[in-house]
C-alpha cells in the first residue's frame, strides 16, 4: 500500500488522446437512440417484444439516405412502404396494421417527435490543459423533417446518421470516399462480392454526405450571402469536389467493368446475383456524382445571382417611420399630458407580441436547486485591441477640397453653369500648382464635377433636420455640356436658403418683440 501511495500522480491525458476519446464517446452517443428503441418497446401497448427495433431503425436510416435527392428529401410514405417488408419478415403472422404501427413508431422515434427541438443530447467529459475534468453536451439529430419546394414535408438524414451507417464519426469525406473506392476495387478483383457490396454501399453513403455539405452551403447562401465564406471555403470545396468527381468517374467505370466481367465469368448463381446488385449500386453512385457535378457547376452563378438579388433588392413598398421627425420632434413641443397619448400608442404597437412562457415542474426544480454562479464584479477582462493606423489613400487633398467648396460657395441669387465652374477649376488648379501645393487643374475639375452631380439630387430632409443654412442644388435644363474632359448636361448649379433659417429668424424676431413689449 505504501509503494502505491508513494507513486506520483499520473497526469491527465494529452489533447490528442482526449480528442480521440471524445470522438469515440460521440460515436457511442449516435448509436444510443437505436439501442433505446429495443429498451422502450415494452412501453407499447401490445406484444412487440419479438421485434428487433434497432434493426428496423438502421433500415429506416438507410432508406431515408438512399431515397433523398439533392433538392428534396425522402418521402415519408415511400420510406414507410419500403420498411414494411423488413418488419413483416420478423413476424409474418402478425397483422399489417401492427407492422405499420411499428414502422411509424420507429421513424418518429428517430425523428424524436415530442421533444422541443426534436434532437438528442448526450453528456461526455474532457480534460482541459490543466487536467480539470469538464462535462460537455453533445447535441445531434438522426433524421430531420425539412420543407420541400412544393410545400410538402420530407425526411433527411444528418451527418451523424450517415456516420452510424458507415461505422465512423467526423471522417473526412474525400479521404473516406477514396479509401472506399480502392477497397471496393480490390475486393471485386479478388472475387469477394459480399464484402464488395458492403464497401460499395459505404461509398454511396459518402457521396450523399458530400452532396449534403454542398446543399447546406447553397441554402445558407440563399438566406444570407454574407453568412457563407465565398472567398476561400466554398471555392475550395467546389474545386476539391470537382477533382473528386473526376477521380470517382474513372474509378467507378473501371469498377463497373470488373463487376460485369465477374458476373459474366461466374458460374455460381449467388455470385451472379451479388454482381448484378453491385452493378445497380455503382450505377446509382455514378448518377449521384453526375447530379453533384451539375450542382457544383451551378454554384458560382447561383452565388452571383443571390449577391445581386440581396444587394440590389427593391426597397419595401411601405416606407419606415422617421422617429425623429414624426414622433420625437412633435412630442417634445407638447405638454406632458398630451404627449403620453401618442407615445403609448407607438410603444404598444412597436414592441410586438409576447409569447407567454410555460413553466414545467422539472425546469422549476432544476432552477431552484442549481447553485448560483459566482461572477466577477467587473466581468471578464477585455483583450487589448490591436490598432493599426489607416493609410491616407484619398484621391483629393485638403487644399483641393477647400478650393472646390470655395468655387461652389455661390450666392443664392446668382447660379452658374457647370461649364464655367469647370473652367474656373482648371485655372484655380493651375494656380495651386504654381504656389507649390497640390495643384492639378483636371483633378480639381473632376472634384467640382462630382460635387455638382451629387447636388442634382440634394438631401433636403437631412439638411433640414441638421439645421444647415444653405443647400447646393443642380438642375438640368436640357443644355448640352461643351467641355474637353466631360460630357452630358451643362447643369445649372446654385445655392438655396432652407426654410429652417427663415423660421429661426422669425422666432428670434418674435422673442425680441415680446421682450420689447
Amino acid at each position: 500500500m505504501t509503494a502505491i501511495a508513494d507513486q506520483p500522480t499520473r497526469p491527465a491525458p494529452g489533447p490528442a488522446a482526449d480528442e480521440g476519446l471524445a470522438r469515440r464517446l460521440k460515436a457511442l452517443a449516435c448509436t444510443a437512440p437505436l439501442h433505446d428503441l429495443d429498451s422502450r418497446k415494452v412501453n407499447l401497448a401490445g406484444e412487440y417484444a419479438s421485434y428487433t427495433m434497432a434493426e428496423v431503425g438502421l433500415a429506416a436510416i438507410d432508406l431515408v439516405t438512399l431515397n433523398m435527392d439533392f433538392d428534396t428529401g425522402a418521402d415519408r410514405d415511400i420510406v414507410l412502404a419500403r420498411l414494411l417488408p423488413r418488419i413483416a419478415a420478423q413476424n409474418p403472422g402478425r397483422a399489417t396494421a401492427e407492422h405499420e404501427r411499428v414502422a411509424r413508431w420507429v421513424l418518429e422515434s428517430l425523428i424524436n417527435v415530442g421533444s422541443v427541438d426534436r434532437g438528442f443530447r448526450a453528456v461526455y467529459g474532457t480534460f482541459g490543459p490543466d487536467g480539470e475534468y469538464t462535462r460537455r453536451d453533445y447535441d445531434f439529430k438522426l433524421i430531420e423533417e425539412v420543407p420541400g419546394q412544393d410545400g410538402g414535408v420530407y425526411l433527411r438524414t444528418t451527418d451523424e446518421a450517415v456516420n452510424v451507417l458507415v461505422g465512423a464519426l467526423d471522417t473526412d469525406v474525400t479521404s473516406a470516399q477514396i479509401a472506399a473506392e480502392v477497397k471496393l476495387e480490390v475486393l471485386i478483383r479478388r472475387g469477394r462480392l459480399a464484402d464488395a457490396q458492403l464497401a460499395a454501399e459505404q461509398a454511396r453513403y459518402r457521396t450523399v454526405q458530400y452532396a449534403e455539405t454542398l446543399r447546406r452551403a447553397l441554402e445558407a447562401t440563399r438566406r444570407n450571402v454574407r453568412a457563407v465564406d465565398w472567398m476561400e471555403t466554398v471555392p475550395d470545396l467546389i474545386d476539391e469536389a470537382l477533382d473528386h468527381i473526376a477521380d470517382r468517374y474513372r474509378h467507378e467505370n473501371a469498377i463497373l467493368t470488373n463487376i460485369r466481367k465477374a458476373r459474366d465469368e461466374s458460374v455460381d448463381g449467388e455470385h451472379k446475383r451479388r454482381a448484378a446488385e453491385l452493378v445497380d449500386i455503382v450505377k446509382d453512385c455514378i448518377r449521384r456524382h453526375t447530379q453533384l457535378q451539375t450542382r457544383l457547376l451551378e454554384a458560382g452563378p447561383l452565388f452571383r445571382a443571390e449577391q445581386d438579388r440581396q444587394a440590389f433588392a427593391a426597397p419595401a413598398a411601405r416606407s419606415g417611420i422617421d422617429l425623429y421627425g414624426q414622433l420625437l420632434a412633435p412630442v417634445l413641443t407638447l405638454p406632458l399630458g398630451d404627449a403620453t397619448r401618442p407615445t403609448d400608442a407607438f410603444f404598444a404597437r412597436a414592441t410586438g407580441l409576447r409569447t407567454p412562457v410555460s413553466v414545467r415542474v422539472a425546469d422549476l426544480v432544476d432552477l431552484l436547486l442549481t447553485p448560483p454562479v459566482e461572477r466577477e464584479h467587473l466581468g471578464a477582462e477585455l483583450p487589448e485591441p490591436d490598432l493599426v493606423a489607416t493609410p491616407d489613400d484619398s484621391r483629393f487633398s485638403e487644399a483641393q477640397l477647400e478650393a472646390a467648396l470655395d468655387l461652389l460657395d455661390l450666392p443664392a441669387d446668382a447660379p452658374r453653369r457647370l461649364s464655367g465652374l469647370l473652367a474656373d477649376a482648371r485655372s484655380r488648379g493651375a494656380a495651386l500648382g504654381e504656389d507649390g501645393e497640390d495643384g492639378d487643374g483636371e483633378e480639381l475639375a473632376y472634384l467640382v464635377a462630382l460635387l455638382a452631380v451629387h447636388a442634382a439630387s440634394p438631401p433636403v430632409g437631412t439638411a433640414y433636420r441638421q439645421g444647415e443654412e444653405r443647400l447646393l442644388f443642380a438642375v438640368d435644363d436640357g443644355t448640352r455640356l461643351d467641355d474637353p474632359g466631360f460630357g452630358g448636361a451643362d447643369l445649372i448649379v446654385g445655392s438655396a436658403l432652407l426654410d429652417a433659417v427663415g423660421m429661426a429668424a422669425d422666432r428670434k424676431d418674435a422673442k425680441g418683440t415680446g421682450a420689447a413689449g
